[in-house]
């Protein structure tokens, strides 16, 4: 564990693989510059790998003012060990008050390892995060901007707001999309800071024989168009016509969590508070009822569209069009409107 330091940095780990950086790192920039705006410090982001130095430039425009740049051949590819030791070392020298991850894959590998051996705490899958007070009523003290790490718990039924107030760094690993990827400034200046950082040789111990990378199956981020179905779809096979609709639209298909625990679509479809946030230009909400755990995750989406046949429906509340109807009759009827004017 390391001692507070009121003015340490607030650090990204800027997650890269095969010398791209992914999407989440950036966005954690913008919010870590508004995080440390509010603290009146300075961003950090940690970059290691081998010849990504280059990528230390997109951090800077998106609001790093310095990044701590590591090259090893070891850092080549990713693996535990190799990657948990920079970032704790970096810590150790640099002493920084928050550390921010991805919950990606990766994030959610390393940030673990790295929390146990700082002694540090660590909350999970965070929607937002916060500058703010924290008072400790037994011990009659009022800690002063704490990170406040606010999360869905209990199934999405709650939104938990969770203070780690003595032990350092505060570390939370964040949903990829639930922070604006802002458009950056190119001409924004920055330090690249060279960190050298002695790495055991793990050869012997843990050796990289084969990579293979699932490819996503649908990128909602990306999406201009999505067509999303909940719970009211009724099934699998009504779900044909979510994806018909989307086909003709050049969308991306969706889904609600009703829709996946009822398993009529697999889970990387699933926007809300525990699936993807979204904010597409169009998007079309069949059968959803509109709980606040969905709405959070499209709410900011610049057109929604709801089909519901329960005019009470919450969806309706965030929609700019709505239809009262059954969506077995009124997709047909835009699918044929669309073709039509083809």
């Amino acid at each position: 564990m390391i001692e507070p330091n009121p003015q340490g940095e607030v650090w990204v780990f800027a997650e890269q693989e095969d010398g791209v950086i992914n999407d989440v790192a950036l966005e954690l920039c913008g919010k870590a510059r508004e995080l440390a705006d509010r603290l009146g410090v300075q961003v950090g982001a940690v970059l290691a790998g081998w010849n990504v130095r280059e990528l230390a430039y997109r951090l800077i425009a998106q609001g790093a003012d310095k990044v701590y740049h590591v090259h090893d051949t070891q850092l080549e590819h990713y693996r535990t060990q190799p990657y948990a030791d920079v970032v704790c070392k970096l810590i150790g020298k640099h002493r920084p008050q928050i550390v921010l991850y991805g919950a990606t894959v990766l994030g959610r590998d390393l940030a673990p390892r790295v929390a146990s051996q700082m002694r540090a705490g660590l909350t999970a899958d965070c929607t937002d995060l916060q500058i703010g007070d924290y008072e400790d009523k037994r011990a009659k003290t009022v800690h002063k901007n704490r990170l406040l790490q606010i999360r869905p718990a209990f199934g999405g039924n709650i939104i938990a707001t969770i203070v780690n107030p003595q032990r350092w760094p505060q570390m939370a690993t964040v949903r990829e999309g639930v922070m604006r990827l802002a458009e950056g400034d190119a001409d924004r200046k920055g330090a690249i800071l060279d960190e050298k950082v002695a790495l055991d040789d793990l050869d012997g111990v843990v050796k990289l024989i084969q990579r293979h990378r699932e490819p996503r199956k649908v990128n909602l981020k990306g999406a201009r168009i999505i067509v999303a179905g909940g719970g009211g779809v009724g099934n699998k096979e009504n779900f044909k016509l979510i994806y018909e609709l989307a086909g003709v639209l050049g969308g991306a298909v969706g889904a609600s969590r009703a829709a996946v625990d009822g398993g009529f679509i697999g889970k990387e479809h699933q926007i809300g508070q525990t699936g993807t946030t979204v904010r597409p230009a169009l998007y079309i909400a069949v059968g959803i009822s509109g709980a606040v755990q969905h709405r959070a995750g499209m709410e900011e989406s610049a057109k929604i569209v709801a089909i519901n046949q329960d005019r009470e429906a919450p969806i309706f509340s965030v929609a700019h069009y709505g239809i009262v109807g059954d969506f077995r009759k009124v997709i047909p009827i835009m699918i044929d409107a669309v073709r039509q004017r083809a």
